[in-house]
C-alpha cells in the first residue's frame, strides 16, 4: 500500500520512471537503451519502496495502557540521553532519538494514547539527521501529548535530504498508540521525550518498528 501522505511525490517519481523507459524505447540509441531502462525502472522501484505503508499490528497492551509508548517510526535508536524539558514535562526528562534512513518506512505514528495539547512547526537547519545537534537545531515539528499517566513530546525532524514534513496531528484531538499522523520525506529523525521516571525499553543501536516496538513505559502516578 502507498501512503496517502506521499501520493504527489509517488506519482512524480513513478511517472518520471515510466516516462524515462518509454522515451528510451522510442528515442534512445540501442546501445544506451539498457541504461535508460534501468534508470527508469529504478525510479519506479524507489517510488514504491519509499512511499510504502505496510500494515502494522499495535500491541494490545499499548492500546489499553496509557503508560506504554511505542516507536513513532521505523529506524535505528541512535541516542538515549537525559535532559531538561521546560515546556510540557517541566523538569528532568529522557530523550530517545530514532534515525530513519531513506530505506526505512517513513510513515509516522503517534507513540501513545492521549490528547494532543500542542502541535507546532519550528524552522531550522538541515544538518545530517545522524548528527545529534539535529534534535535542537534542525527544522522540525514539536508535538505534545497528555494522557492519564503523564505527558510526552515527540518530534519530526528533517535531515540533509528530508526537506518536507507532513503533520496532521491537531491540538485538542485524541489519538491511540500507533495511529498514523504524518510522514517525513527522505532521510530524517524522530525524537520521543518522556519524564525521567519513565522506563526505557530499548537500547542504543537497536532497530525499532513504528507502531509495534515498545519504546518505554511511563511511571505510574
Amino acid at each position: 500500500m502507498i501512503t496517502r501522505y506521499g501520493y504527489d511525490n509517488f506519482a512524480a517519481l513513478f511517472g518520471g520512471g515510466l516516462a524515462v523507459m518509454v522515451f528510451s524505447f522510442f528515442f534512445i540509441h540501442p546501445i544506451f537503451m539498457p541504461l535508460a531502462m534501468i534508470l527508469g525502472g529504478w525510479l519506479c522501484f524507489f517510488a514504491c519502496w519509499f512511499f510504502r505503508n505496510p500494515k502494522r499490528t499495535v500491541p494490545q497492551e499499548a492500546l489499553s495502557n496509557d503508560a506504554l509508548v511505542v516507536a513513532p517510526a521505523d529506524g535505528k535508536v541512535v541516542q538515549i540521553i537525559s535532559l531538561n524539558e521546560p515546556r510540557l514535562i517541566q523538569g528532568k526528562a529522557k530523550r530517545v532519538s530514532i534515525f530513519l534512513s531513506p530505506l526505512d518506512v517513513h510513515v509516522n505514528r503517534v507513540p501513545a494514547n492521549g490528547e494532543i495539547v500542542f502541535s507546532e512547526y519550528k524552522p531550522g537547519k538541515f544538518l545530517v539527521a545522524m548528527d545529534h545537534r539535529a534534535s535542537e537545531e534542525n527544522e522540525q515539528t514539536i508535538i505534545g501529548l497528555k494522557n492519564s499517566k503523564g505527558a510526552l513530546l515527540f518530534k519530526q525532524m528533517t535531515g540533509a535530504l528530508a526537506r518536507r514534513i507532513v503533520n496532521e496531528a491537531k491540538e485538542g484531538e485524541r489519538y491511540t498508540a500507533g495511529q498514523e499522523f504524518g510522514m517525513m520525506k527522505f532521510g530524517s529523525r524522530m525524537d520521543v521525550v518522556v519524564p525521567e521516571s519513565a522506563e526505557i525499553l530499548v537500547k542504543e543501536g537497536q532497530r525499532v518498528v513504528g507502531g509495534e516496538t515498545l519504546l518505554c513505559r511511563l511511571a505510574e502516578k
